[in-house]
């Protein structure tokens, strides 16, 4: 039986390579968004918004993405700032998923810029599969204009954690008996799925590495973390067996947080954060050509305390605005006007069938809508993104 190969290959600052390309390719634009301190998201005019995503040049300003445009600004007051263009952005995606269609037998979709290929058995027809890697990575750069990083391992989890390693436009392997060379002395927080309370509980109990979390006898950490000991166990000695699969998941779900880098009292500003939340949540969903019908809120207050409110489409749906609507409404349910350390917006019951029964009520008011997004995303990939803006990022809530 062949020995497993997973990659996992990410993009590198996908929306900002993606419209960087765009300009420079379609629209014949000379500057190269990439190459000075800029960034995707916000308005400058307003100074309104968040950081999507930054050029490398503009993390050396200290600019993280998530933080508000005009802290950004204020790090680096000649930031130049490119308002997010999702329709060139699931274009490019498609492009980037088709490619890997032509070598990997499975390639799962992860998110809008990230995949799984199971390039188990491929040998025979590639060769060396670490070179090959390299190869495809080349090919993506030379054939679509950006760069990716890409990880190499037996599973999924140890070819994620490998991609994030140095970037940009590497391939990295982290294979089993590589781990206690790249892989333990990790700090803890860098374990796929491990979010900041389990770390800081991990901390306060003196696990600082993955190797010290390899180490400790499974039965404590049962005895500490009930059911997540055993996954925080077998995570921390490279043990996944979930397969890459192609096939859509009934439970697949979309979701997509933000820590903010300051506590948020604002309504109007908690809005725009659900906004770009939900154009991520909007564009990942779009780039599956799936429908979802249920959202759901998350707010994590100053004492890391979540609390989460879930709510019903009507109707199957993947447009940014339906997505917006619903969580803006389970939002204002959920808040109690304290501060906000943490906004989410995540969404379930996915379908790729978006058959739906008529609501006598609705007036048409779905299949306008649907043919209203279709209509502005076509005249953006045309024109560029200035051609046409939607009301809602220009309203001022």
């Amino acid at each position: 039986m062949a020995t497993p190969v997973i990659y996992h290959i990410d993009v590198n600052s996908a929306f900002l390579s993606w419209e960087a390309h765009h300009r420079l390719h379609d629209l014949g634009e000379s500057l190269d968004l990439r190459e000075i301190p800029s960034i995707i998201g916000g308005d400058r005019d307003t100074r309104h918004g968040i950081v999507l995503a930054k050029s490398v040049p503009a993390k050396k300003y200290g600019i993280v993405t998530g933080e508000p445009i005009v802290k950004a600004l204020q790090k680096c007051p000649n930031l130049y700032i490119a308002k997010p263009d999702f329709s060139v952005y699931v274009k490019r995606s498609r492009a980037f998923i088709a490619l890997l269609k032509r070598y990997a037998p499975v390639v799962e979709q992860f998110s809008i810029d990230e995949a799984f290929c199971d390039m188990t058995g491929t040998a025979g027809l590639y060769g060396d599969l670490v070179s090959f890697a390299h190869k495809i990575k080349d090919e993506i750069k030379n054939e679509l204009g950006f760069t990716v990083n890409i990880g190499i391992s037996s599973n999924r989890l140890l070819a994620k954690t490998a991609s994030d390693f140095q970037k940009p436009d590497r391939v990295h392997t982290l294979f089993p008996d590589e781990l206690s060379e790249k892989f333990w002395p990790l700090a803890v927080d860098d374990l796929l799925y491990v979010g900041r309370s389990t770390s800081t509980r991990l901390h306060a109990l003196g696990i600082h590495t993955i190797g010290e979390l390899a180490h400790i006898d499974e039965s404590i950490l049962i005895s500490l973390f009930k059911k997540q000991g055993i996954f925080l166990h077998e995570a921390a000695n490279g043990i996944d067996t979930a397969p890459v699969t192609d096939e859509p998941s009934a439970s697949k779900s979309y979701g997509n947080s933000t820590t903010l880098p300051a506590d948020l009292t604002n309504g109007a500003e908690a809005e725009r954060v659900l906004l770009a939340l939900c154009e991520k949540v909007g564009a990942r969903i779009r780039a599956d050509r799936a429908y979802i019908s249920m959202v759901s809120v998350t707010i994590k207050d100053t004492d890391l305390k979540s609390r989460s409110r879930q709510g019903q489409l009507t109707a199957p749906d993947n447009t940014t605005e339906q997505i917006f609507f619903a969580a803006r409404k389970l939002f204002y349910e959920l808040w109690d006007g304290s501060p906000i350390r943490l906004l989410g917006v995540s969404t379930g019951h996915v379908t790729n069938d978006d058959c739906f029964q008529y609501d006598l009520f609705d007036t048409g008011k779905r299949e306008k809508l649907t043919k209203l997004n279709a209509a502005v995303d076509e005249i953006r990939t045309r024109y560029g993104n200035s051609a046409l803006k939607r009301a809602c990022f220009l309203e001022k809530r």
